[in-house]
């Protein structure tokens, strides 16, 4: 939570709306920016393992010059009590072993340092807007759902001490 304090937003923005979006978006790429290093060039599979915590999962699906596409998940045995970080585990989200949970998927934007989980608002001035707000109400709304979740999720990755670095592939 004492992260929180290194966020500053630049607009006062309502909850909920598609402003409120953006600015959720700009605060989760901030939080993926400290919880991976070089994240423009990360590539492979990756597992962090801290104290006090499960083994975090990350792996780039997808990537395009300017953009990225993640997955982030912690892996519970559905047998047992045990959790996986190891290089034997090969692929274990697709196995019938393996509970992913949460799992999210992500994209990263680069140019516009925004990251959003893929899986409303009150009157607006501008006409463009409130048919956004009216048309797509539902839209924002999970989004938001999803995108709070992210935010939170991130930040107590963070708090907990997990980090991703370099460009080799640990599973």
């Amino acid at each position: 939570m004492h992260t929180d304090s290194l966020i500053v937003p630049e607009t006062v923005v309502k909850a909920r709306s598609f402003s409120g979006l953006m600015s959720l978006y700009e605060s989760n790429f901030i939080r993926l920016r400290q919880l991976v290093d070089d994240i423009e060039n990360l590539d492979g599979a990756h597992c962090s393992v801290v104290e006090q915590d499960l083994p975090l999962h990350l792996e780039v699906l997808e990537r395009t010059r300017y953009t990225a596409t993640l997955q982030l998940t912690y892996l519970f045995a559905l047998h047992g009590d045990s959790s996986i970080c190891s290089e034997q585990a090969g692929d274990a989200a697709d196995t019938d072993q393996w509970l992913a949970d949460p799992d999210l998927r992500l994209r990263v934007y680069f140019d516009g340092r925004l990251a959003e989980a893929m899986s409303l608002t009150s009157r607006h001035r501008h006409a463009i807007l409130r048919r956004i707000a009216t048309c797509h109400r539902e839209e924002l709304d999970t989004r938001w759902r999803h995108n709070m979740m992210l935010n939170k999720w991130l930040e107590y990755c963070i708090d907990a001490g997990h980090h991703f670095s370099g460009r080799t592939s640990h599973r």
